[in-house]
């Protein structure tokens, strides 16, 4: 190569954090506020409406905490693969991705079949309404993960990452760790808030 001519890329940001990771943080403020707005409305609607608002039980945690412990687990994956590539070693990337998008695919199977074994509908009342609006909207920020999880692991098959040059390992996994607190969030709200009276 010319001496003009760089044998490799350069990196980007140097010594401070790129464009692309506060790119992230900004898309994650701003779904934290959307998800805040939608948990506010339930919270006030449950608290003003009639005690009859509510269904007489709260939904059932055979399904659902299970389902939360895959989701928590799939964000240990996702971090330890990011942390061994940017040690240098992709096959940990691939291993930790693979298992956090398979138990990722698994969460939103068991929140379809939960979903399906509901009584009513999203028409059915307000607090059906508010239970599959926000889940529904959680359910398409766990897609969008996973897609993202499946793009990171396409270009790490590809060998598109090492120790230096990992930036979208790093937007990956912060969005899929975001999906996963702001589940927590969810499941608090509908499944344990109500069995604390």
């Amino acid at each position: 190569m010319s001496a003009l001519v760089p044998d490799t890329l350069p990196f980007g940001s140097i010594e401070k954090k790129s464009t692309g990771w506060w790119g992230v943080l900004c898309l994650v403020a701003t779904e934290a506020c959307l998800f805040g707005y939608l948990l506010f409305s339930y919270a006030y609607a449950a608290v003003t409406q009639s005690a009859d608002w509510m269904p007489p039980k709260p939904p059932e945690l055979t399904l659902a905490a299970p389902d939360t412990v895959v989701l928590l687990a799939s964000s240990v994956a996702v971090w330890w693969g990011e942390r061994g590539m940017k040690q240098g070693r992709p096959r940990r990337l691939l291993i930790g991705y693979a298992a956090g998008f398979v138990m990722g695919l698994a969460f939103v199977l068991v929140q379809i079949k939960e979903w399906s074994q509901k009584g009513y509908g999203p028409a059915h009342n307000g607090y059906a309404s508010n239970y599959f609006i926000i889940t529904g909207f959680h359910m398409a920020h766990v897609i969008i993960g996973l897609t993202a999880l499946a793009a990171i692991l396409g270009w790490g098959l590809l060998g598109y990452f090492d120790r230096e040059r990992n930036a979208p390992v790093t937007y990956a996994s912060i969005y899929w760790h975001f999906v996963d607190v702001v589940w927590l969030f969810v499941f608090s709200a509908f499944y344990i808030a109500p069995r604390l009276g």
